[in-house]
């Protein structure tokens, strides 16, 4: 079978028995350059083709999913395999009438459009289109500077690695009940690690970037050599609470582990940090400085996203009846309070029975492959430091894993730079630590905001890319140990 992938959806949609069904095709192009030692060491192309189907037998649903489908019997075997897990499964407690053109599913939308429109106006007209390519032309300008860098480090006696990778996903969804949409997503990351012979003199950067345009190698290259810099003295503190400036990466790393833990259905069974003591949820609570506004915007000119759901399993934060739902821009955090939590249609419905709405109706607010925090603040990071009379300046964290999720306590490492500032400078870096901090108690207790970039978080940069945070000072961060780490 040579069919392109929107045929694919429509045969398999035309060959289904549900009672509803649901399919996904995707394809995706990769293109990706390695370096180490000053010298560029690999760098590949890749393509891949999958396909998930979403059975619907009465109110349960199976789900089969398979890569390079490759004739129409791989087709009908996915099919049937999905429809018998259909039939073999419990009723869903998330069950959903499949979503058609026009329906009305309760997502805001600007007056007078319907949610279905909305979503469609986004999309890509033509569903018929092909598959949207990348190529190794988007590194051009970047390799010829990336070149240049590596000289002027030899220069120095410092050594470069890093990875840079580009991809462009199209994907197509459609169901029986009529919805067809087609989508391109472009996603883009470099990740750099610059070492020195100075026992600290390792450091960390990562940029998120649409098409490598707004990389700028030769600026990015004077950041690394300046912490490099900064590591030629060696400090070493013990465990404590210091005040501490966290760059926009770490904050992405931990707002991003926030944004995925905030899920409403949960939060309304008191399983976290986001439920209200006695029950319900901190819908309404102040979590942060007035001013500070915390939301996700599919439409966001500088982070574009996705603009409906693709859900290929169910979950707390996802319904497979929830495919293609628009989306639209959602407030979490609004002049410091929270103002909404992640709600699937299923969620939206049980939270308004259980009155979570105050007498009004939840929105269905889905989950946005974007996050953005923003504080009113204008200072740069480096504003920041010189404001600094003593404390910590982190640059990146990493191995953050949960420690209590009703808190939403974890802990972590610092790696790659940790450094010590006194009277608005960096006077030399700092041992290593385990840290444990909630990041909505932190929130609640910074005393700066700085101004908002797009930034890459490092633990989470390979599932979430599309980050934009300023840089935080925090009174008392805890280092609670001091980590042998190097």
């Amino acid at each position: 079978m040579t069919a392109q992938s929107h045929e694919i959806v429509e045969r398999a949609l035309e060959s289904s028995r549900a009672d509803g069904c649901v399919v996904i095709a995707g394809e995706s192009s990769t293109v990706n350059l390695r370096w180490a030692n000053n010298t560029l060491t690999t760098n590949g192309a890749t393509r891949d083709r999958s396909v998930t189907v979403i059975s619907v037998v009465g109110r349960a649903f199976g789900v089969r999913s398979a890569n390079n489908i490759t004739d129409s019997d791989d087709l009908e075997k996915l099919l049937r395999l999905s429809e018998a897990d259909a039939r073999e499964a419990e009723d869903a407690d998330d069950y959903a009438d499949l979503l058609g053109p026009g329906a009305d599913v309760g997502v805001p939308h600007s007056p007078g459009e319907t949610a279905v429109a909305a979503a469609e106006a986004v999309a890509e007209a033509t569903f018929a289109d092909p598959a949207q390519r990348t190529s190794t032309g988007v590194f051009t300008e970047f390799a010829r500077e990336l070149g240049e860098a590596f000289a002027a480090a030899r220069a120095d006696g410092q050594r470069l690695f890093g990875f840079a990778q580009h991809e462009l996903t199209t994907t197509w969804l459609g169901t029986s009940a009529g919805l067809r949409l087609r989508h391109s997503q472009p996603t883009g990351s470099v990740e750099w690690n610059a070492k020195s012979a100075t026992p600290a003199g390792s450091v960390w950067h990562g940029q998120s970037t649409h098409d490598f345009t707004d990389v700028s190698v030769p600026a990015t290259h004077a950041l690394l050599r300046e912490r490099l810099g900064w590591s030629a003295r060696s400090v070493e503190l013990p465990a404590g609470r210091y005040e501490t400036l966290l760059p926009p990466s770490a904050v992405a790393d931990l707002l991003t582990y926030t944004y995925w833990s905030a899920a409403g259905r949960d939060a309304a069974e008191g399983r976290t940090v986001f439920s209200r003591a006695g029950g319900g949820t901190r819908i309404g609570e102040t979590l942060g400085p007035a001013g500070l506004h915390l939301f996700s915007d599919p439409l966001d000119p500088e982070l574009p996203a996705t603009p409906f759901v693709i859900a290929g399993a169910s979950s707390a934060t996802s319904s497979v009846f929830d495919n293609g739902l628009p989306l639209r821009r959602t407030d979490w955090i609004v002049d410091g309070r929270l103002a909404a939590l992640i709600h699937t249609r299923a969620s939206a419905r049980d939270a308004t029975a259980r009155g979570d709405g105050n007498g009004g109706k939840v929105a269905v607010t889905p989950f946005i492959d974007n996050l953005t925090l923003d504080g009113g603040g204008t200072a740069s990071l480096d504003e920041l430091i010189a404001n600094t009379s003593r404390g910590l300046l982190l640059t990146c964290l990493w191995y953050i894993r949960e420690v209590d999720p009703q808190l939403l306590l974890l802990t972590g490492l610092t790696r790659d730079g940790v450094y010590l500032v006194e009277d608005g400078e960096v006077v030399g870096a700092v041992n290593n630590f385990r840290f444990n901090e909630s990041p909505v108690d932190l929130l609640g207790r910074l005393t700066e905001v700085g101004a908002t970039v797009r930034t890459l978080p490092r633990e989470w940069g390979d599932w979430f890319t599309l980050a934009r945070m300023p840089a935080l000072r925090v009174p008392d961060f805890n280092m609670s140990s001091v980590s042998p780490a190097s």
